[in-house]
């Protein structure tokens, strides 16, 4: 039985918020993009998707410092100030008058959503360093639950008129709640396990470059690129191509985002509740054989209602990946530091969001969007492959 205290709930608002922030522009895409000068079906795709691609440079560099201020701030008032700092950039953005000026609002989200990427895993994990895997899994499925909730709610506001920009807006104003509640004092003996000391910046450079040399760590960064990347391209083109290629509404669009995160809630719960810590790899492989088929499909039907069923068990595929290759790892590297592994493997997994989003555009923007779908399939055929590498002791490699 899972059990859940003031600090499960603070982890499960700043997934949700996390989530509701970054699906919200693609979801308005279209419209954004037709506002401010780029419509994408006259060859605009690519700066849709480069979009994407500077808001993941600033996510990487916060997730790249963030280990060092946690370090020293601990890792709830670290959380709670990015999250202030993400409702700053979400408010720009959707006051923003121009590309160009849209560019630097997302730096600035970015750089917030890069503290709450790289520390909610741990945040988690330190909870319940028991059965972190279980856990870990639960409370990512709040993600999809704030991508279900903004592109039903949004999705439906921007089909009665509602301009993008008020939606965006209320994301910000969610935001700012989810920091108020991790900055909240905590009550006299339920504090949140901090680290007991200060860690310098030296000892915390020191567990980075511990891991980086252990090998193994490097099989399951590329896993966590490609977990990202797969799902990511689902998650930003998918309301694009059903409003570009099968003719459908804006709220169409958002029903097919949520058909997906749909899928991601019940994998997430539903293995949270049932999945054994030392199963997590076999989940990871028969997943993603399983997404490798169903994704194949997607770009081969011309029936929306049959791109939604598809899309849905697309999202019951790509469920496990990020949490259990991350909750994996540490059993597998076990002399590594957990925190500073899990914020190194987030920074595999948002490059791949990024760069992978962007080539997705690319290619749409040569072949068209049915053929830059077959990059996901790609992905998971990758993972599925790695994982399996994954379980053979190969010669020279430590688990830490």
């Amino acid at each position: 039985m899972l059990r859940f205290g003031r600090y499960d709930y603070a982890a499960f608002l700043a997934f949700f918020v996390y989530a509701s922030a970054t699906v919200v522009l693609p979801l308005a895409l279209v419209d954004i993009a037709a506002e401010l000068g780029f419509p994408l079906e006259e060859g605009g795709m690519s700066a849709g998707g480069a979009l994407h691609l500077i808001r993941t440079t600033a996510i990487v560099g916060a997730m790249l410092t963030c280990g060092f201020i946690a370090g020293r701030a601990g890792k709830r008032r670290t959380m709670g100030v990015s999250l202030l700092l993400l409702a700053i950039g979400l408010t720009s953005a959707a006051l923003a008058p121009a590309y160009m000026i849209l560019l630097p609002a997302l730096l600035l989200a970015g750089a917030g959503e890069g503290v709450v990427e790289g520390l909610a895993t741990p945040f988690v994990h330190d909870l319940h360093p028991e059965e972190p895997g279980r856990y870990i899994n639960f409370t990512h499925a709040f993600w999809s639950v704030g991508i279900v909730t903004t592109v039903l709610v949004g999705g439906v506001m921007m089909a009665t008129g509602v301009s993008w920009r008020l939606v965006v807006l209320a994301v910000a104003a969610t935001t700012l709640l989810a920091a108020m509640f991790l900055l909240m004092p905590a009550r006299p003996g339920r504090e949140y396990p901090e680290h007991p000391e200060i860690l310098h910046w030296r000892t915390v450079a020191g567990q980075a470059r511990a891991i980086m040399r252990m090998p193994r760590f490097w099989l399951f960064f590329a896993a966590m690129f490609l977990a990202g990347g797969g799902e990511f391209c689902l998650t930003y083109w998918s309301a694009s191509y059903l409003q570009l290629n099968l003719g459908t509404s804006v709220l169409a669009g958002g029903v097919g985002l949520a058909c997906f995160a749909g899928g991601m809630v019940i994998g997430r719960s539903g293995w949270a509740m049932i999945i054994a810590q030392h199963h997590l790899r076999r989940l990871v492989v028969f997943s993603a054989l399983a997404g490798t088929a169903v994704t194949l499909l997607l770009p081969l039907v011309a029936n929306p209602l049959w791109f939604l069923l598809l899309l849905f068990a697309a999202g019951i595929c790509t469920a496990p990946f990020w949490p259990s290759i991350q909750s994996h790892s540490t059993g597998r590297l076990p002399a590594a530091d957990k925190t500073m592994l899990l914020i190194m493997l987030s920074c595999a997994g948002i490059p791949g969001c990024g760069f992978l989003t962007w080539v997705m555009g690319y290619i749409a923007n040569h072949y068209g969007l049915r053929v830059a779908f077959n990059i996901v399939p790609a992905c998971y055929i990758l993972i599925a492959a790695i994982m399996a590498v994954d379980r053979y002791k190969v010669d020279g490699w430590t688990d830490g």
